[in-house]
């Protein structure tokens, strides 16, 4: 029993490991597609003397200040939205879950609209759109779980009809806004990376969230099978559902923080995971922070070059990608 149980362990790794680093090395070439691409393009070799320390002023100028933090935004943004799309599926059992169903992406807007309508500063808007993403995941949470317990048809209704209020607040703002102030309104509601700041924090909270995650993939592999069969199980299934939540409203609201209102990533990026790799959580995780930051730091790529010096915003790539993705998949589900 003890050598069928070693190499069953044995025997597991290689199989998590295998697909992490192929989705890692894809993530470096995103990363470095990303930071030698534009109107200066950068050789590997220039890159790798740049990174070593030399290379030319103006290369050095461009990787570390311009193209490398929004790059690593870009990743950290996608990372999050997988990550928290995944968590959503999980969460309320329903495939079509993403991070935005809850009205926590119409939160983030209404807050950062009010502050782009004030005149605020881009640190302001950023921290404007985390207070409304977080005061609606409260709403939504608040108004589910009443006098009694929340369920996830419930919880899903609540943020349904959450949403629909915060696109009614946005549509009025956009309505009664300065014609000066709405090409910069509708290209943060699009997703838009021009104006991303330091990437460290969305960072840090993904690695964070991540790490945290990975001890209960067990729990949530059962969890995605049903309550009852959880509580059967002896998960304990409330703590890990307020666990998940807020987990995944973190994750979006630092998302949108960093990249505006992204669509399609976290929704087909963990189906797409799950037809290739299973639907084990202990891999599909790691394996959407990954994929997600991938994905976006390409789109963010594209939407940059492709008609430049003219600049797309990312969300747009995204539902380029998105569309027909998902319109396959719901063939192939068929």
């Amino acid at each position: 029993m003890a050598g069928v149980k070693t190499n069953s362990t044995a025997g597991a790794l290689p199989r998590f490991l295998t697909p992490l680093l192929v989705l890692f090395i894809l993530t470096l070439g995103a990363l470095t597609l990303a930071i030698t691409t534009g109107s200066v393009h950068i050789s590997n070799q220039e890159l790798w003397q740049v990174i070593t320390g030399g290379g030319e002023p103006l290369h050095r100028t461009l990787v570390f200040e311009l193209r490398l933090p929004r790059a690593l935004s870009a990743f950290a943004a996608g990372g999050l939205l997988a990550v928290a799309g995944a968590l959503m599926q999980v969460l309320l059992r329903n495939p079509l879950a993403d991070p935005y169903v809850l009205g926590l992406s119409g939160g983030a807007a209404v807050g950062a609209l009010l502050a782009m309508l004030s005149g605020l500063s881009a640190a302001m808007v950023s921290g404007s759109a985390f207070i409304g993403a977080m005061i609606s995941a409260v709403t939504v949470f608040g108004l589910a779980h009443g006098t009694g317990s929340w369920t996830p048809t419930r919880l899903l209704l609540t943020g349904v009809v959450i949403a629909s209020g915060w696109g009614a607040a946005i549509t009025f703002m956009l309505a009664v806004s300065p014609s000066d102030q709405l090409p910069g309104m509708l290209y943060w509601l699009m997703g838009d990376l021009a104006y991303a700041r330091s990437p460290w924090m969305a960072l840090t909270v993904l690695a964070i969230i991540s790490v945290l995650m990975l001890p209960l993939g067990r729990s949530l592999n059962v969890l995605a099978r049903g309550q009852m069969q959880a509580s059967a199980l002896g998960v304990s299934v409330r703590p890990l559902e307020w666990t998940i939540y807020i987990s995944a409203s973190l994750l979006t609201a630092f998302a949108v923080t960093t990249a505006g209102s992204i669509g399609f990533v976290g929704l087909i990026v963990p189906h797409m995971l799950r037809l290739v790799l299973g639907n084990d959580q202990r891999l599909i995780l790691p394996a959407a922070a990954l994929a997600g930051g991938a994905l976006l730091t390409l789109a963010d790529t594209l939407a940059r070059t492709l008609i430049a010096p003219e600049q797309l915003p990312a969300g747009v790539i995204t539902a380029l990608i998105g569309v027909p993705s998902f319109l396959y998949l719901l063939h192939r589900s068929r």
